[in-house]
């Protein structure tokens, strides 16, 4: 079932890559498949375009985590932590928090 959502977000983007939902939307199909490179590259330009609230930056960090990127998991996890408290999501900020515990004790 993941091709054909892959096919649908990736021609929304090819239409309008302008659009940071469609991105975002993409890179969430796109991680589902473990495309993890795509997926990065998606998600980086959503949060250039869009404000997000936390969650870009979570899934955002799987993709560098699953690509060997520590230290740019790290940030992405620190930059969601500020923005999920900025937004007023406490849970996912702590959510965040433990995901960036686990990969600092793991280093």
């Amino acid at each position: 079932m993941t091709a054909p959502r892959l096919d649908t977000f990736r021609a929304m983007v090819a239409r309008n890559p302008a659009n940071p939902l469609a991105r975002f939307g993409l890179a969430n199909e796109l991680l589902k498949a473990e495309l993890w490179e795509e997926a990065r590259e998606h998600l980086v330009a959503y949060l250039a375009a869009f404000d997000d609230e936390g969650n870009g930056y979570g899934r955002l960090a799987q993709a560098c985590e699953a690509l060997g990127r520590t230290e740019e998991a790290r940030e992405a996890l620190r930059r969601g932590i500020a923005a999920a408290n900025r937004f007023g999501h406490p849970g996912l900020a702590g959510e965040l928090a433990g995901r960036l515990d686990d990969l600092e004790e793991s280093a």
